[in-house]
């Protein structure tokens, strides 16, 4: 079985994946984040600093990583995200801007002015969610759907707000039905989380939730979590 953890920025995703991949003895696979690609892709520049065209090169970037990830697993993963956020991710900024949080001015019911640059960019995410849209289906048998649930993370790196995050929301879970792919809505804790995924789908439960997520916190503490910024400066000396 192939299980994409879905889910918006700070949902529980990365957390969630790995302490899955412990409980049930299913291997996970990532893509790098944004923040490990920016210093190499666009060097100097944070995500909100981005251009709609270097945003066009980071989501292709991502894509191609996780992809390539994937494909080194010839039976069940369990996949931290997917393909289909990064393209919600892009598709939402035709709406909210590239830089999301300078339209925070903006009501529910009010879009960023179509510029020519955004009428570029969308017609460009139209193409990619071709493609995109087109590998997921092939991909994932299922989606385990992690709801907005949590704060976003104060960290600086992440340009989206609530409203970027419930638009982002729903739109995964519209283009999760769109391809047929069933998505399974699942809150809580994450032990409750990883009891609930097992349950869904039959997964032997390897260790106690508690160690699983022991173990993950571990994991989730090795990651280098330095911002985009920070990682420039030590590239650049």
């Amino acid at each position: 079985m192939r299980i994409a953890i879905s889910g918006t920025y700070s949902s529980g995703k990365t957390l969630t994946s790995y302490a899955l991949a412990h409980y049930v003895g299913i291997p996970r696979t990532r893509a790098r984040t944004m923040r490990e690609l920016l210093p190499e892709a666009v060097p100097g520049k944070t995500l909100e600093q981005c251009t709609a065209a270097e945003l066009v090169q980071l989501i292709v970037r991502r894509h191609v990583d996780r992809a390539v990830h994937e494909s080194s697993f010839e039976g069940s993963f369990i996949s931290d995200g997917s393909s289909l956020q990064e393209w919600i991710y892009g598709s939402v900024r035709v709406i909210v801007g590239i830089n999301p949080n300078e339209s925070l001015h903006l009501s529910e019911l009010e879009s960023v002015e179509r510029t020519a640059d955004i009428r570029v960019f969308d017609a460009v995410m139209e193409q990619l969610g071709i493609a995109f849209k087109q590998h997921v289906k092939q991909t994932y048998d299922v989606f385990v759907h992690l709801p907005n649930e949590l704060a976003l993370a104060a960290d600086g790196h992440r340009p989206v707000n609530e409203r970027f995050r419930s638009m982002a929301d729903e739109r995964l879970l519209e283009v999760a039905a769109e391809l047929g792919i069933p998505a399974h809505v699942v809150g809580g804790t994450v032990a409750e989380r990883l009891v609930e995924i097992a349950r869904l789908f039959d997964l032997p439960a390897l260790m106690s939730p508690e160690e699983a997520i022991a173990r993950a916190q571990a994991e989730y503490e090795a990651l280098d979590m330095r911002t985009e910024s920070d990682r420039a400066s030590v590239i650049v000396r």
